[in-house]
Order: structure tokens, then sequence, then C-alpha cells
């Protein structure tokens, strides 16, 4: 599968992903981080943007390309983590990206900071198939550990078939579906 960044710097640069058959990463399609990234590209410059379960990276790879100030990438997989820190430094956004290894849900700690966009791609399912519901924990952590500043945005894609419901402290302003994945945007909500 060829994955490119579609707008910014690096427009047109290609990303080393893993060969298709692996479907252990499931990158995002094209049209989907096009559309995310042209509802918030007012954001993205000069940004804290932090790009949790990253993957191979292109969404916080587009957010640099795009002229984010820093990202930090978080992710549990060592090939995930490999291929992020490979692109990072292909295209010469190493001096502006954090990459972390990190379990999203039970090691939140380590990612304490304030952040103007973020992002989550939570897995669907695991190895053996089996759906998983990571987003509802990660969207408690966001608020739990306070990481959003007060203008910020947090976007999560998930399956259409998971359920998430209401998070305290967060307000959906804004559903898209594409297919079996919907992506929702938050703001903070402090009452």
């Amino acid at each position: 599968m060829s994955l490119k960044v579609i707008a910014g710097t690096a427009k047109g640069r290609l990303l080393k992903t893993l060969p298709q058959e692996d479907l252990s990463i499931r990158p995002m399609l094209g049209r989907m981080k096009k559309s995310i990234f042209d509802i918030v590209q007012s954001k993205v410059p000069d940004s804290k943007f932090l790009d949790l379960f990253a993957g191979v990276g292109s969404v916080g790879i587009e957010a640099l390309s795009r002229g984010a100030k820093k990202v930090v990438f978080a992710e549990l997989s060592n090939v995930s983590l490999s291929l992020i820190k490979h692109n990072v430094n292909t295209l010469g956004f190493a001096d502006r990206a954090r990459i972390v290894k990190c379990d999203v849900i039970k090691d939140f700690d380590v990612l304490q900071d304030k952040y103007d966009i973020v992002f989550m791609g939570a897995p669907y399912k695991d190895w053996d198939k089996r759906a998983l519901v990571l987003t509802y924990p990660a969207l408690k952590n966001v608020v739990r550990y306070d990481i959003l500043k007060d203008n910020s945005i947090l976007i999560a894609q998930k399956h259409i078939k998971e359920s998430v419901g209401e998070v305290a402290g967060l307000e959906c302003v804004r559903v898209e579906k594409y297919g079996y994945t919907v992506i929702s945007f938050y703001k903070t909500n402090k009452k």
C-alpha cells in the first residue's frame, strides 16, 4: 500500500508502510485524512499535536508537513515505532517529532502535556480479529490527564459498531462517516 503526504512541505512524499498483506496496522485512507485536515486546517500551523495509536505516523506527519510546531507520536508496537522513526527522519521532521512507546490505555501519564490537537485512531480488532473497544477509555484518559488546551480539538476515529457514548468533560461537536469508519470531533466542556 502506498501512503502519501497530502499537503504542505512534504506534499507527495511517500511514507513507508507494512506490506499490503500485513493487516496489523490499518493506515487511514487518504480521503479521510484530507477531509479531517480540511476541517482543522486553521488550527494546525504552530500547533502542538498528539497522534495516539499512531500506526505508521501518517496523521502526525501530515500535521508536521502542514506546519505543526511539535508532534508527539504515541504507539505500542515496535514495528510501528520503527516505521514512524523511519518516516519522520526520511522527511526531515525529526527535530519537531517525539516518538513515545506507550500503551495509550495504561501508560497515558507519559503523555502529560497540553495539546492543541489530539488525534486518536485506535485499532478496530486484535490479532485474533476480535473487536476492540479502545476509544472510550482513551477519551476518558484525555479528560483524566487534562491534556487539552482551552480551545483544543480532539478527533477520534472508530469503527461504526463501536459504542462510545458521552464522556464527561468532552462535547462532540461534529461527526463524519466514511463507510465503516466514524470520525468524531470533540472540544472540552469544563462545567
